[in-house]
């Protein structure tokens, strides 16, 4: 890619547009320079505030290789590409210091409070990557895709698996066209059994990638399905299946992988999903919750 595809004038770029030029240019870089844009793809709200050692090192790459990844893209240097990620902390209503404060306070006692600090940090870091990561736009195109589908599939195993039948439990008080897969006893492939050309495959799946999930995404795929994938990072195996692909941070001090920013994508992309549907959807979500409320099922102090 050449200097007269990315403008040098970076105040004119967005982080996203950026990001976005990034990706395309990614198949085509020697493997060093893909690492460090991999990097960069899967952590962009980095840039802005780290140096450019401390991106190399978290990208196990050296900085000149930063320097060669922002020139391959049509920058000078390092410093003009992360400008506009610069920008958008300026720009952004978060405090830094105000956020950084807080939680030396909360490590300032044993072992246990520093456990307790670093969960905040990494928690809510997962969840603000989530959104600088991903825009509204990419929430509507996927949303587009459930609500014309003829079929959505949600599939989820392990950690995952309640996550999908959650979504599809909030969508069925709207629709009757989303299931979550694997059902109980089943297997991920069983559930895309009666599925079709044009039927949406959402597809969820971390490291350490799980082989059904990448099998049945593969056989949807041939199935004629179109792909949305949730996965951790763009060289996922689920990426080059995928026909949208969302990336979130998994990162956790503890053993077990965390799920909280998988949790708010859904939940974000859920509420796209409802306010991308038509009038009906939202007569059928209140018949819905005077059914419960007749039979009982919401719990009255009064007796009423």
């Amino acid at each position: 890619m050449n200097d007269t595809n990315v403008p040098k004038n970076v105040d004119i770029i967005s982080s996203e547009t950026v990001l976005s030029r990034l990706q395309d240019a990614t198949p085509d870089l020697s493997p060093q320079v893909r690492k460090a844009a991999t990097h960069i793809l899967d952590n962009p709200t980095t840039v802005g505030v780290s140096s450019i050692r401390e991106i190399a090192d978290a990208a196990g790459v050296k900085p000149n290789t930063l320097v060669r990844m922002a020139r391959a893209v049509g920058f000078d240097g390092f410093e003009t590409f992360r400008e506009p990620f610069r920008e958008a902390v300026r720009t952004g209503n978060e405090s830094f210091p105000d956020r950084a404060r807080w939680l030396q306070s909360l490590a300032k006692g044993g072992r246990l409070d520093r456990l307790y600090a670093s969960m905040a940090d990494t928690m809510i870091g997962n969840v603000e990557q989530v959104f600088a990561s991903t825009s509204a736009q990419q929430m509507k195109q996927a949303a587009d895709l459930i609500v014309e589908a003829r079929m959505a599939f949600i599939l989820g195993v392990g950690v995952f698996n309640p996550l999908a039948h959650n979504f599809a439990y909030l969508a069925s008080m709207a629709f009757d066209k989303i299931e979550a897969v694997p059902s109980v006893g089943g297997a991920p492939i069983d559930g895309i059994a009666k599925a079709m050309a044009g039927d949406v495959l959402l597809a969820m799946s971390v490291d350490p990638y799980r082989t059904e999930v990448v099998e049945t995404v593969r056989s949807g795929r041939e199935l004629g399905m179109t792909v949305i994938s949730v996965t951790d990072s763009h060289s996922s195996p689920l990426t080059p299946l995928s026909d949208h692909l969302f990336v979130v941070p998994t990162e956790t001090p503890q053993f077990f992988t965390s799920t909280l920013s998988v949790a708010a994508l859904l939940e974000s992309l859920m509420a796209f999903v409802i306010a991308d549907a038509d009038d009906s959807v939202v007569a059928s979500i209140e018949r819905f919750h005077e059914r419960r409320k007749n039979l009982g099922a919401y719990y009255d102090e009064g007796g009423k």
